[in-house]
């Protein structure tokens, strides 16, 4: 069995090497398509990088499960792809680029992120920013950003924190999102939403943020990774519930431990239904 060491090294590896291929067209011409709406946007760079993702690591791990965002390339892979984590083996989770509406506006925050779980636990971690040049990482007891250890922010006034808005928050759910603004602006200091999930995760673990928070369940690719850096750093992930987060879980509510309990009834509070 490989060690956690040298996975974690393939996970920054392979991410920086999906990062580069995303960065070598940012700001350039793209072809930008949509998925499920208009505002869930698609390039050919995601695919791409997601392809250079896949193949750096399958040159050492030519057998190993992947769970990644990109369909169009899943689809050209010839290995085995799986639509959800599995609780046994190994599996590498993979968002080649998570941001991509910034990555199409020509903003710097965007991210490509690779996780790799074993037996159901995440071991290993990397999200690369390829336009700001941070590399966050964490293996099974540290957590890092650019090679310095990483911690949680220190603060304890829910009047100092800073909180992001984590994922997805659409149009038809414009009350419900404005309730839980509407409870955080009036907990916390100040509110924010930057557009890329693994990179607001990776914040709050380095402290730049001191919590975050979303209602839905985050697709595997866009948390797996960031709430193990987030716990190696010495903060808090749960679910809206306040349970332990897991890739099943409703909701997502990171903190850097302090005040926890805070963020979930901020979120839980503008809830319209019972979750």
């Amino acid at each position: 069995m490989d060690s956690d060491v040298a996975l974690g090294a393939m996970a920054e590896r392979a991410a920086r090497a999906g990062g580069v291929v995303a960065r070598k067209s940012f700001r350039g011409a793209l072809t930008v398509e949509t998925k499920a709406n208009k505002n869930d946007l698609v390039t050919e760079v995601d695919h791409d990088a997601q392809r250079q993702v896949l193949a750096t690591i399958r040159q050492e791990y030519p057998d190993d499960a992947f769970v990644c965002e990109e369909a169009e390339s899943r689809a050209e892979f010839e290995g085995n792809i799986l639509e959800a984590v599995p609780d046994e083996g190994r599996a590498w989770v993979v968002d080649p680029i998570d941001g991509t509406a910034n990555f199409v506006r020509g903003m710097h925050f965007w991210a490509t992120s690779v996780a790799v779980v074993e037996d159901g636990d995440t071991v290993g971690v990397a999200t690369y920013l390829p336009a700001i040049e941070d590399s966050y990482t964490a293996g099974p007891d540290s957590a890092s950003r650019n090679g310095e250890s990483l911690a949680v922010s220190e603060r304890t006034d829910p009047e100092t924190f800073a909180v992001g808005l984590l994922g997805w928050w659409p149009a038809r759910a414009s009350d419900e999102q404005a309730a839980i603004y509407r409870e955080a602006t009036s907990r916390f200091g100040d509110v924010r939403r930057l557009g890329c999930l693994q990179g607001e995760l990776a914040l709050v673990a380095a402290g730049g943020l001191d919590g975050a928070l979303m209602p839905t369940t985050p697709l595997p690719w866009d948390a797996i990774g960031g709430v193990h850096l987030i716990r190696q750093a010495g903060g808090t992930a749960t679910d809206v519930h306040g349970d332990p987060w897991q890739p099943q879980s409703t909701g997502l509510v990171v903190s850097n431990g302090a005040c926890h309990d805070e963020l979930v009834g901020a979120v839980r509070a503008g809830l319209t239904d019972e979750r």
